[in-house]
């Protein structure tokens, strides 16, 4: 278990380089952020919205938005959920359409492609899933007979019924008032006659007039299922067909006009943006099917291009979400456990605390519990806070970001949040702590498991409900320790009694072989960082059990080379599977628990270590590599800066590690 005598030397080295090329990323506003990769379906919707409200990208934008579909277009045609998935009906559907409103001919050879993969599937364009359905139907390339209902009436069931929309999780409770909105509209796009029927021929392999739409709204294309209709769902969209047939128009329209007013708040109190482009773009559809002058329509146009993401190698694209404030407080949590620092590292992290100061929600939305949202004042959004849907994890990382860099020596005369900020943030964590003790996201648990039998989204899961999230309860856990470090407990104990009620919650989530599951990323690994981290803070001692067998974990799953590698596949089905690579974000995460649990000469950190430098890039970067983050359990994403931050984070913490943690400014263990 000796350290080798170059390792400690040679990894000073890497850092210093590593350390260099972070900090050439940050934007001069102070923070740092990756491109979240998703995939191209909210290209595609913004496509179709911006050509149905009459507002068509420019000629630069579209050979750009042209270009994004090309380099994401796979080999046999098709477009999938994210970069490393097989192709899908739903998405490469959006995206042909999405090209043929931007004049690419039929005979384009991309268009071919993906005309003959969609052609070859079983049901072809017919089995698309509802949501896919319900943008043809607008589009007049499916019959609304053929959609599942969405029935505006549910947001008006009173809210103390189990399934009211008030009680689904926010993403999803937004993506269904759009759609309830427009589906109970039945809007029909004003497109041309002569495109509608080429796009009728192209998609279909049958005559569109001879196609049962109403006998396909349980048909679903088997490659796009992640969660089959259940029979109670069935159930309960059969019925619902029979009360679209014979609703009463009036109470149709006191519905519409509910929804539309929770669009309008949504719109205005998120500046315009939404909480995401999804809901963004149905939204700015559904004020302009409500009035095309209506005065929010521009600035809900304005809204969505805050999504935007633009590069000459991939084209015009829109991230599914912005990552500012998430990637900073990481970038502050590495760069705190440098032992020393420079001028260039002190007014970077200057600049950060100034961003994460200014990202801060300082105001509280206005009537928040008359629209369904729990309070904001004192969080942090995963963005620049611009749309004000703050997060338990993105607020707990930026306090311990904050706080990491105020314990460093050389960085404490960086004027940093006073106390009552710092307290106000304590205060947001806590009120998004549920009943079992652990922490959701944006908001407390409002419904149980239960609710998942009535997920309609077919291709996500566990999308219906806030959770106990381990990540997030980790991450809020290490917030609170580390604010106690510095501040006496609220008045009542409040703080002190959170931490051992997510400290059991954590040692009930465990798994008997030692790992923990994720959520937000792939998969155990990152959940294993996260918890490791967390019950270090809370005082837990590397020889507790848990600990131990999370360490065993991690030291089973090293791979020949020194690495680390998961598998997207493990976050499908449960199961711990490796990629076929090595990759550089898991070992860094694997790293970083192990630093937590063992002495840094162990040999499973000395071996991470040399593989991590060995994969280091001249200009002290790493390769971009495989997706490493997932929403919704299908749903996979690469964070671009993922493959910066924590191989500089493992680094910074080795070396302090190996030079004794005395030395260490931010060691989060308790020696």
């Amino acid at each position: 278990m000796s350290t080798q005598p170059n390792t400690p030397i040679l990894a000073e080295a890497a850092t210093r380089k590593a350390v260099g090329y972070l900090l050439g990323l940050q934007k001069e506003s102070g923070d740092w952020e990756g491109e979240m990769v998703w995939c191209t379906m909210i290209l595609a919707q913004a496509v179709i919205v911006r050509t149905l409200v009459g507002r068509p990208y420019h000629e630069a934008e579209r050979q750009q938005i042209i270009r994004h579909f090309a380099v994401n277009q796979a080999d046999d045609g098709s477009w999938g959920m994210h970069p490393e998935s097989p192709g899908y009906v739903f998405f490469t559907t959006l995206a042909y359409i999405a090209l043929r409103l931007l004049d690419v001919p039929t005979s384009d050879p991309r268009l071919a492609r993906a005309r003959a993969w969609l052609h070859r599937q079983p049901g072809g364009v017919k089995g698309i899933p509802t949501w896919g359905k319900f943008w043809l139907a607008m589009l007049g390339l499916y019959e609304y007979t053929g959609l599942n209902a969405i029935p505006p009436e549910l947001f008006l069931l009173p809210r103390w019924l189990p399934f009211h929309p008030s009680r689904f999780y926010c993403h999803t409770r937004l993506i269904y008032l759009g759609l309830a909105y427009l589906a109970g509209r039945r809007y029909r796009a004003d497109l041309p006659p002569a495109l509608i029927e080429e796009l009728r021929k192209e998609l279909y392999d049958e005559p569109y007039d001879t196609i049962d739409f109403a006998g396909l709204r349980h048909t679903l294309a088997p490659g796009d299922v992640h969660v089959p209709i259940s029979p109670l769902l069935r159930r309960i969209y059969d019925l619902l067909a029979l009360f679209e047939r014979w609703h009463s128009p009036r109470l149709r329209e006191k519905a519409l006009a509910a929804c539309f007013d929770r669009i309008l708040y949504e719109q205005r109190s998120t500046r315009y943006q939404g909480i995401s482009p999804v809901n963004g773009l149905l939204n700015t559809l559904a004020i302009f099917v409500e009035d095309p002058r209506h005065p929010d329509l521009e600035p809900s146009l304005a809204g969505v291009e805050a999504w935007r993401w633009e590069d000459p190698a991939e084209g015009l694209r829109y991230v599914g979400a912005r990552s500012n404030t998430w990637d900073t407080g990481f970038v502050l949590q590495a760069l705190a456990n440098l032992r020393q620092t420079d001028d260039d590292t002190r007014t970077a992290v200057g600049k950060a605390l100034r961003f994460l100061e200014r990202a801060q929600l300082t105001e509280e939305l206005p009537d928040p519990a008359d629209h369904w949202r729990d309070p904001a004042l004192g969080g942090w959004c995963f963005s620049d806070g611009q749309h004000r849907w703050p997060v338990s994890d993105c607020t707990a990382e930026a306090v311990c970001g904050i706080l990491a860099a105020a314990e460093h020596p050389e960085l404490q005369t960086i004027p940093t949040l006073d106390v009552e900020r710092l307290t106000q943030a304590i205060r947001f964590i806590l009120s998004r702590q549920n009943a079992d003790g652990g922490f959701g996201t944006y908001e407390r648990r409002r419904a149980g498991k239960l609710m998942e039998l009535v997920n309609p989204s077919e291709m996500f899961g566990q999308c219906m409900t806030e959770l106990s999230y381990l990540e997030c309860t980790a991450s809020s856990l290490a917030a609170l320790c580390h604010y106690r470090r510095h501040y006496p407990d609220f008045p009542g104990g409040e703080i002190d009694r959170a931490i051992p009620r997510a400290i059991a919650l954590l040692r009930k989530g465990q798994l008997p072989d030692g790992a923990w599951p994720g959520f937000w990323g792939i998969n155990y690994t990152y959940a294993i960082f996260h918890v490791a981290k967390g019950l270090r803070l809370a005082g837990m001692p590397a020889t507790d059990p848990a600990l131990v067998r999370a360490a065993a974990w991690l030291k089973d799953k090293q791979r020949p080379d020194g690495g680390w590698s998961e598998h997207y596949s493990s976050c499908l089905d449960g199961q711990y599977r490796e990629h076929p690579e090595t990759q550089v974000v898991m070992s860094s995460w694997a790293i970083l628990a192990l630093l937590e649990i063992l002495p840094p000469q162990d040999s499973a950190i000395e071996r991470g270590i040399l593989w991590l430098m060995q994969q280091q890039r001249a200009d002290g970067g790493w390769p971009q590599q495989a997706v490493n983050g997932v929403f919704f359990g299908a749903a996979m994403l690469d964070y671009r800066l993922y493959h910066t931050y924590f191989p500089v984070w493992a680094l910074t913490r080795y070396t302090c590690a190996v030079n004794t943690r005395q030395s260490c400014p931010q060691a989060t263990a308790v020696a």
